[in-house]
């Protein structure tokens, strides 16, 4: 199975928990019927994209993205090497986390389809970003390389500043 089957397979399935999110699965599932490249960043102007929310207890792991400005969850494009969805999302929290032993849950929490002012020749751009809940071994602390994105844990109540609506939404869904 490609990923891009992967992707039909798991929005198809997933039961969106409200209307706003079923009309998003909607698009996405027509986004991968009309693009065989859907998955690639080469797909312009719109791609899918994998993220994960990373929790533990009442905590949640944020990556200060310096391209953006603000604190974000895990997450980017889809890789060749990816065999699916989850596995995209996993490989993205890894890497930009430095924890070993993540354990994602295999279904989507939530979608997001968001204005991406860099990525790619045609604008505007979006990440149809299928978002996942990564759960951290207990007392996991990231690590990360000199020069790399911050990242740090915060209480999901107390999230820092700048964060945006599209965040909150995932932590709260996602707890």
């Amino acid at each position: 199975m490609s990923l891009r089957e992967d992707a039909q397979r798991v929005l198809t399935a997933w039961q969106a928990p409200s209307a706003e999110q079923d009309g998003l699965r909607r698009l996405y599932l027509r986004h991968l019927e009309r693009h065989e490249d859907a998955m690639w960043r080469s797909c312009h102007p719109d791609h899918l994209t994998a993220s994960s929310l990373i929790v533990d207890a009442d905590r949640v792991l944020l990556v200060q993205h310096a391209k953006v400005g603000r604190w974000l969850q895990t997450g980017g494009h889809c890789e060749p090497t990816d065999t699916t969805l989850a596995a995209a999302a996993l490989r993205e929290a890894t890497e930009e986390s430095g924890i070993d032993g993540l354990v994602i849950d295999p279904e989507p929490v939530r979608l997001s389809r968001h204005h991406v002012p860099l990525c790619g020749p045609i604008q505007p751009a979006h990440h149809l970003d299928v978002q996942f809940r990564v759960r951290a071994p207990s007392a996991a602390q990231p690590r990360r390389g000199p020069g790399e994105d911050p990242v740090a844990w915060f209480v999901a109540d107390d999230l820092p500043e700048p964060v945006d609506d599209e965040l909150r939404a995932l932590v709260d869904t996602a707890r």
